[in-house]
């Protein structure tokens, strides 16, 4: 019986690690590329799992920070209208792929599409694409289902879909009781922010990295800075129809005894009164700026 030949692949597997070293290096010496100039040699999943042999894991690894490095570099960007990630999804796909049982790619992965230009591609689809890749490849992980109904959810609008996907996740062996109650408030009260405070509370507490942990918590002062400028419109109302004439400036109010003081959102910046419209908005320094955009707004 012949033997199969090793040594191609073993020249492949060495050519990938020196590709990747010198990645490395180049990252080392001169930073990490521009999202412009960021290109994908290889775009088959398949085939780098086919020539890493035993190693699909340690490349899935390298594609993942790839990733990661990526998106973070857009982000960091200056000028949003000059970030792009038509690679996310491409570098996000071979990650899953050299890695059927990678996690945390599926879950950060889809937050990462999902989330609006210029933070993100805005691909609710790609977003769904991965999630479903997930499903497929183990059907017992009702967290992707959790996690492709808070995407229909939040970023999609689409409540009855996150609904159903989410009594979906239910029947799941092994799926927390809450995820039934959670699929029911989504039919009753979809779009409101009593449901999405539920979902950025649930994914904060069974979040199982802290990125996500740390996004579900922004998130959560965004929906109390929304709450906030409510009541602070109320008042602003209520002011100027106490007095025929709006107020010209939050010390106005204080002034008037109105307010106590100054008021600020969440993360310690004041919020932004228009004295023309009696609008209130967090301003454009804010770490909670831009608020989300919500249904019927």
């Amino acid at each position: 019986m012949s033997k199969r030949p090793v040594l191609p692949a073993v020249a492949l597997v060495l050519l990938l690690g020196a590709a990747v070293g010198a990645e490395v290096l180049r990252d080392g010496l001169y930073g990490e590329p521009a999202a412009a100039d960021s290109v994908l040699y290889i775009r088959s999943g398949d085939f780098l799992k086919r020539a890493s042999v035993s190693n699909a894991s340690l490349l899935a690894d390298v594609y993942w920070l790839r990733a990661i490095q990526y998106f973070g570099g857009n982000r960091r960007l200056a000028q949003p209208n000059s970030r792009h990630y038509e690679l996310l999804y491409p570098l996000l796909d071979i990650v899953t792929t050299l890695d059927p049982d990678f996690t945390i790619a599926y879950r950060f992965g889809a937050i990462f599409l999902a989330e609006r230009y210029p933070d993100g591609p805005g691909r609710l689809d790609l977003s769904v694409a991965l999630l479903e890749k997930g499903i497929r490849t183990d059907p017992l992980k009702w967290r992707y289902e959790q996690d492709l109904s808070f995407v229909y959810y939040w970023y999609g609008h689409d409540y009855r879909r996150a609904a159903e996907t989410a009594e979906r996740a239910a029947r799941v062996p092994g799926a927390p009781w809450w995820m039934r109650s959670l699929a029911a408030v989504m039919y009753s009260t979809g779009g409101d922010r009593r449901t999405s405070r539920a979902l950025w509370q649930q994914l904060r507490q069974t979040a199982d990295n802290e990125w996500v942990r740390n996004n579900a918590a922004w998130r959560l002062s965004q929906l109390d800075a929304l709450d906030q400028i409510d009541e602070l419109e109320r008042i602003v109302t209520a002011f100027t129809r106490s007095t025929g004439t709006p107020p010209a400036s939050w010390q106005t109010l204080m002034g008037g005894g109105w307010l106590r003081g100054e008021p600020l959102d969440p993360s310690g910046t004041p919020y932004l009164l228009d004295r023309g419209t009696g609008r209130v908005a967090v301003a454009p320094d804010s770490k909670l700026s831009p608020l989300p955009v919500e249904p019927g707004t």
